[in-house]
């Protein structure tokens, strides 16, 4: 199933299409909406879908084949559209594997355990209960984690390339994953003409299948809520995003990553009750309306990192990010290892300092001061402390009050210069590629190598025009700060004129 990057042929397309449905619908508890159905929706670049396609959208995750949902006739808010029974959720809790292991499986966390579990069911081929499942998964990803070096150099100046973490997952997989599959080899038939995964070409072999399951785990799996009746149990890589991600339990829900989501339109949420997972409209859902999850107000960069695809719908959403580095250096001071500034193990010792700090796309009403996290402008004000001033702050054990003034706006402003610097083209070229990219797809669809281009320079040029506005706005702060001194200066000088003419008159 993931050995070819390859379509599958027409027969075998529709052949496991109608084998996942006749699955699905013979599964206890699961209910689907007769308003929706199944359909085959290659003729739209989109795979399988549940319903008819009758959107307008161009722009498709390739890496999520089974994305488009729209009904058939209305739907009013708050129908259901369909329920998934929580046992049919491919989980670590769900998977015979964790009963044929002496190890407990959440010890590996939430990542890595579902990782060796979809592992597991995998290679149990037609035996794992999600087989028909597993052979309608997508076979090749955009994400970020499967470009090549020359693909990535596209991304460059782009804090999103530090986020891919391929190392870091990889010293993962080898650490945590392939020794327990090499030392249960009755439970992980070999694959690829293998005789076993011992060995650098076995080690290899996991990785690559790795990947692949924490591919899908980023694109389709959902946060899993435990039910209130299960016991509470105690609780890596780059396949993470923060540290409440960490923690959550995951959980591939069939059916629910069929739809396709979208910042704006989302007309549909799962709700997670106590025996399943319905998903319902929020909101009434006209007949041939495609019916959309909502992944939440995330930049376009993570877009493309975790889900492999881009839309201009996620736009508003963009940020910049700039680096503990490149403040520092703008601030003056010679490095950023806390242990050589005191200003900085001020802050990390009141655990108030972090390695980057991301600033949103403002809007047209938004003030400088309201779009900086309140963690950056904390840092900006202490680098304008001279060091008898951070000596009292330390006494007190307490952070100066944030106030955003020229010093620390000049810092702000350099900083920005220098992240600018890094990448290797400016707004107007890219604007200029866009164009041609986009000239050539109104004839016929990109190939894999030009739709990546594509996408990265959608999320290159979205932080630079946004690196552009902040650049404004810092300098009509230095100039409003300049008249409001300039004015203050002007009346003090009248008022002296003033004294002396009443002095004199007297």
């Amino acid at each position: 199933m993931f050995s070819s990057t390859h379509s599958p042929n027409p027969d075998d397309f529709e052949r496991q299409s109608n084998e996942f449905a006749t699955w699905l619908l013979s599964r206890p508890g699961v209910t689907v909406n007769s308003k929706i159905r199944i359909a085959d929706l290659r003729g739209n670049a989109a795979g399988r879908g549940v319903g008819k396609f009758f959107s307008t959208r161009t722009s498709f995750p390739s890496s999520k084949p089974l994305v488009i949902a729209v009904t058939q006739s209305d739907v009013v808010e708050g129908e259901e559209l369909f329920t998934i029974p929580r046992d049919l959720v491919l989980s670590t809790h769900n998977s015979k594997l964790k009963g044929l292991l002496q190890q407990d499986l959440e010890e590996l966390g939430p990542w890595l355990s579902l990782m060796l579990v979809m592992i597991y069911e995998y290679l149990q081929g037609d035996a794992s209960t999600w087989a028909p499942y597993f052979r309608i998964l997508p076979q090749s990803f955009d994400t970020l984690m499967f470009w090549s070096p020359g693909e990535l150099a596209e991304l460059q100046g782009s804090a999103v390339v530090e986020k891919i973490g391929r190392r870091g997952a990889e010293k993962s997989i080898l650490d945590s994953i392939v020794p327990v599959v090499q030392s249960h080899p009755s439970l992980f038939p070999p694959v690829g003409g293998l005789s076993s995964y011992d060995g650098d070409a076995g080690a290899l072999a996991l990785l690559h299948l790795a990947h692949i399951m924490g591919s899908l785990i980023m694109a389709y799996a959902f946060d899993v809520e435990k039910p209130e009746n299960e016991d509470e149990r105690d609780g890596e890589d780059g396949y993470l995003t923060d540290e409440e991600e960490e923690q959550s339990s995951k959980g591939m829900v069939p059916l629910a990553d069929m739809l396709n989501a979208d910042a704006d339109r989302n007309n549909a949420r799962l709700f997670q009750e106590e025996e399943s997972l319905i998903m319902k409209a929020i909101k009434p859902i006209r007949a041939g309306e495609e019916i959309l999850n909502d992944y939440g107000e995330i930049p376009r960069a993570d877009l493309l990192r975790r889900y492999g695809y881009v839309t201009e719908n996620y736009a508003p959403y963009d940020v910049i990010e700039l680096s503990l580095e490149a403040l520092c250096s703008s601030a003056g001071l010679s490095d950023s290892n806390i242990e050589n500034q005191p200003w900085l193990q001020f802050l990390e010792e009141l655990e108030l300092l972090d390695d980057g700090y991301a600033i949103p796309r403002p809007s047209l009403d938004d003030a400088l001061t309201n779009i900086l996290p309140e963690e950056l402008a904390l840092l900006l004000k202490t680098f304008t402390l001279t060091p008898e001033q951070l000596a009292t702050q330390q006494q007190k054990q307490k952070p100066p009050n944030p106030s955003f003034g020229q010093d620390e706006a000049k810092i702000l402003f350099d900083a920005i210069l220098l992240s600018q610097q890094r990448y290797n083209t400016t707004v107007e070229q890219d604007r200029e590629f866009l164009a041609q990219l986009s000239h050539l797809e109104a004839s016929a669809p990109l190939d894999g190598s030009a739709r990546r281009r594509k996408m990265a320079i959608q999320v290159r040029l979205g932080e630079k025009e946004i690196f552009e506005i902040v650049k404004a706005m810092i300098n009509n702060h230095l100039a409003n700060a300049e008249n409001t001194s300039t004015s203050k200066r002007s009346a003090n000088d009248d008022g002296d004129d003033s004294r002396r003419s009443k002095a004199q008159r007297t």
